[in-house]
């Protein structure tokens, strides 16, 4: 069967499903394709929470699209009638003059907003759960900062988006899209789409759908981790215990939040480019092994957080999707191009979702985007691929 539509969005995860929505809202004709069910947990947007932050310190014009995503974080949950974000508060820790700091309050300048700076002795007062601080250790407080849900967040999206006259293909791998000039034709096993634009926010399957992303893009295996106090306290809980990023010795570094309803305590390790593995999204190993997945973070935690159990109470496995110098991917391929890239999350795109969807929107209907895009268009990497350390989560 051939179907039309004005707009076609591959993968319905974080991102996808809310290109589906932002669309939606304009009125066009839009149709979403999903290989697998709604809110499924074999990609990148599932495991009960994400990290949410306006003072993005992974660069600063992330800053705006940060504020614009908390103004469509509480559009969606009112449309929805669902909570979306619950803001606690992020507090960055690490030396004034680190990215983690300085990143942080060039986003938040970027953004308009007013943050609060910690010195040593008052983090240490006001956040006593912070064990073995370092002596040029401060903090950073982001009024802002606080959780996503991102199942909750897909399924809302998605179910608003056909609310407003989407259509949703679930269970259907897309086998190829072509770009012929005029239009894009989308193969699946059961039909053949044709549309103006097609957004391809596939995540891990992005690569393998576009084969000009196979050398920008690269699949990461990284496993989630949930933790419990090593006595009984409430001081690890929400908003006490708020979301966080923190910098530890010899580079390292770890991110999480407190415990709250329905889940536990949520730590994380940054990926350093050796502590992760590259993946195959199909062939993924998803078993999770002491030895191999959380000695290190283990020890990481019992460093930072002396209050807290280091064995973890759960894990689930995940995938990040790395660029090349960690920061997002979105536009056309080309200039001419009616195949718009909206991919490489790169560990800390779910927070970006429904800013990330308008952007998708605005450049598939040729809207002027709210932000300058070139530090995240594909046109980046044209002249220069060399590989780049990558970014902290």
């Amino acid at each position: 069967m051939e179907l039309q539509a004005d707009v076609v969005v591959v993968g319905l995860g974080g991102w996808g499903s809310n290109a589906l929505w932002r669309l939606a809202k304009r009125g066009v004709s839009v149709i979403g394709i999903e290989a697998r069910s709604t809110a499924h947990d074999q990609g990148s947007s599932h495991g009960l929470t994400r990290l949410f932050r306006v003072a993005c310190r992974e660069h600063p014009q992330l800053g705006p699209v940060g504020l614009r995503a908390l103004e469509l974080w509480d559009e969606l949950g009112s449309d929805t009638r669902t909570v979306q974000l619950t803001t606690t508060k992020a507090l960055m820790v690490g030396s004034y003059g680190s990215e983690t700091i300085q990143g942080s309050l060039a986003a938040a300048e970027a953004a308009g907003i007013k943050t609060e700076l910690l010195a040593h002795n008052e983090l240490r007062s006001r956040f006593p759960q912070y064990g073995n601080l370092d002596p040029d250790d401060v903090g950073l407080l982001d009024p802002f900062g606080g959780i996503n849900y991102p199942e909750r967040a897909v399924e809302a999206a998605t179910r608003q988006a056909v609310e407003l006259g989407a259509r949703v293909l679930t269970g259907t791998p897309v086998r190829s899209i072509s770009d012929d000039g005029g239009g894009v034709t989308i193969e699946t096993d059961a039909d053949i789409i044709r549309a103006e634009h097609v957004v391809v926010s596939a995540g891990c399957w992005a690569p393998g759908l576009l084969p000009e992303l196979s050398d920008v893009l690269q699949p990461r295996r990284m496993p989630m981790f949930w933790f419990r106090p090593a006595a009984d306290t409430d001081s690890f809980a929400l908003p006490q215990f708020p979301a966080f990023i923190r910098d530890l010795p010899s580079g390292s570094g770890i991110w999480g939040h407190g415990s709250g309803p329905g889940h536990a305590i949520k730590v994380g390790m940054w990926d350093d480019g050796t502590n992760f593995e590259d993946c195959d999204p199909d062939t993924i190993d998803r078993t999770v092994t002491r030895e191999r997945d959380w000695q290190q973070l283990s020890g990481l935690v019992a460093h930072a957080f002396p209050g807290l159990d280091p064995e973890p109470i759960e894990a689930k496995m995940c995938m990040v999707t790395d660029s090349l110098d960690g920061q997002f991917l979105l536009g056309r391929l080309n200039p001419a191009s009616r195949v718009i890239v909206a991919s490489g999350d790169t560990g800390h795109g779910f927070k970006h979702a429904p800013a990330i969807g308008e952007l998708a929107a605005q450049i598939a209907l040729g809207e002027t985007p709210f932000v300058d895009l070139d530090f995240l268009g594909p046109a980046r990497f044209a002249a220069n691929r060399l590989l780049a350390k990558p970014i902290g989560r």
